[in-house]
């Protein structure tokens, strides 16, 4: 059974940083892109950055490109996603995903979900 496990959420202040992570328990883990999406109260799912199998290419929605950094470990089977910066409107429940695509940017591209992590950022 394949299960994503993301960390790292909580309450922070505007301007804070936080790095989540995602423990994966897939064996061919390196055979899937990994992105992160996050849904705020009342709003769609959204994509916020994706990572392909190697960790050589990633992407960035135009909210958190500059600011979030996604990498792989892909020996500890983890994905992370370093936020900088963070605003008010970053507040979100994060979840991270694993495609047979790379770089996918839409949730039905990702067949395995994490539960999520609530990052709340206070203004």
């Amino acid at each position: 059974q394949v299960q994503l496990v993301e960390s790292g959420g909580g309450l922070v202040q505007a301007g804070d940083s936080l790095r989540l992570s995602c423990a994966v328990s897939l064996r061919t883990l390196r055979m899937y892109g990994m992105g992160w999406f996050r849904q705020a109260p009342g709003k769609e799912r959204e994509f916020a950055a994706a990572i392909n199998w190697s960790g050589s290419n990633t992407f960035y929605a135009d909210s958190v490109k500059g600011r979030f950094t996604i990498s792989r470990d892909t020996a500890k089977n983890t994905v992370y996603l370093q936020m900088n910066s963070l605003k008010f409107e970053d507040t979100a429940v994060y979840y991270c995903a694993a495609s047979p695509r790379t770089m996918a940017t839409m949730t039905y591209e990702y067949i395995y979900w994490g539960q999520g992590t609530q990052v709340t950022v206070s203004s």
